[in-house]
Formats: C-alpha cells, structure tokens, sequence
C-alpha cells in the first residue's frame, strides 16, 4: 500500500501531464479527487476517480471492462453505506482520467470546464452533481490545503510560461534569419560567379534568382566559362 505522499507523487506527474495538454482540470482537484475517491489507495481497476459505468458508451480510453463493487450514496439527506455499483476499468491510471476528460466536455460540466481556480471547480463539481456528498467541495478543499496541492497548478503556469518564452524566442530568431536573407539576397558562396556573369552583361538582375540559379553560376563560373 503506497503511502499518502507516494500517491500523490504518482498521480501529479500525469495530472500535470494533462493539464499541459488542455485539460479542464487543476492538477490540484485531480489529485484531490483521486484521493478522497480511494482514500489514497490504488486499485487494480486504475479508476482513481469513482466513474461508474453510466450509459456504457464506448470511448478511446474505455472499453467496457468494469468492476462491481460497494459504495454510499447520500440520497435525500441521508447516507446509504455499502451501494452496490458498477464502475469502469482501465488499463493505466492515465487511460481513467483522460476518459473522465471526455465525460467534462458534456453541457452538464460546463461550469467545470470554465472554473478559474481550483476552488470554483470543486464547487463546480459538486453543483453539477458529480458526487452525491453534500459536503464534496469543502472535502476536496481541505485535502488541497492540507497537501499543499496548489504547487502543482503553478507548475504548469511555470511551465507555460516558458514554453511561451521560448515560441518567442524561436520567433524572434525566425524574424532575424528573414531580416538578414532580405539585406543579403544573393547566397556568400555565389558572390563571384554573379560579379563575374553581371561583368560579362550576362545577368543584370542578380538578386532575383533561385537557389538553382545561382548554383548553375557557381558551376560556370567554376568551370571557367564564365
């Protein structure tokens, strides 16, 4: 059995993971989820994340594997323990959260979706009724402050960050290479070949030729014939 931080450290490189690649979730709600889902322990089916089967709709990261098991419900106030339920299973933990990225595109988590901090998307979660608990945010926000989970949300900040520093930088050395090829259209290699056919009133426009023009010059001028 892992420990509480040997959970976390497995889960938060691939909620990080899918947040970078457009996930609607925090990297902190996701490893709160999954914890408060399973009390921090993994189970062989690798859904994390209490998604029951529902309409058995196949996807790309769901093939209709699932487990019965027991759960509780809160139904009209009241607490029902050992529910009987069917829930999806997967073969990787990450196979689990990308099928629950799918379920979150629905209308139903919109609100999810569009949350700007983890803590509006917990009340997000619980309003669209992704759990019947009526005490799920608060849970999912204690679990966050008690880990410090939020590091994770900056991580990936910190990380787009630099990635878009970097998209700059390459775009800036693209501007660079198209300002010198423009002051300096006519390749350092062909500059005596050209000299040598504008000198011979062969040429008179030496800057509009193609990489092959001005290799064919370089030949003839190589070969003495220019």
């Amino acid at each position: 059995m892992a420990t509480r931080q040997e959970f976390i450290e497995l889960i938060a490189p691939i909620a990080v993971k899918l947040r970078l690649e457009n996930s609607p979730i925090y990297p902190s709600v996701r490893i709160a989820q999954a914890i408060h889902e399973t009390g921090g322990n993994l189970n062989v089916w690798n859904n994390l994340v209490g998604y029951k089967v529902g309409n058995g709709v196949l996807t790309p990261y769901w093939q209709g594997d699932r487990v019965s098991t027991t759960t509780w419900e809160v139904i009209g106030g009241i607490r029902y323990d050992n529910v009987p339920g069917d829930f999806r299973a997967y073969p990787t933990l990450e196979a689990g959260f990308r099928d629950q990225d799918l379920l979150f595109g629905s209308p139903r988590y919109a609100s999810v979706r569009i949350a700007r901090s983890p803590g509006e998307q917990v009340k997000a979660l619980q309003s669209s009724g992704y759990a019947t608990d009526p005490s799920y945010a608060s849970k999912l926000n204690t679990i966050i402050q008690t880990y410090g989970l939020t590091h994770f949300d900056e991580e990936v900040v910190l990380m787009l960050e630099k990635l878009q520093e970097q998209i700059v930088a390459l775009q800036n050395r693209v501007s660079s290479l198209e300002e010198q090829a423009a002051m300096e259209v006519v390749p350092q290699w062909a500059k005596a070949a050209v000299d040598a056919a504008v000198k011979a009133s062969l040429i008179d426009t030496p800057e509009k030729g193609s990489y092959d023009f001005y290799r064919l010059l370089t030949v003839l001028h190589r070969k003495g014939i220019i």
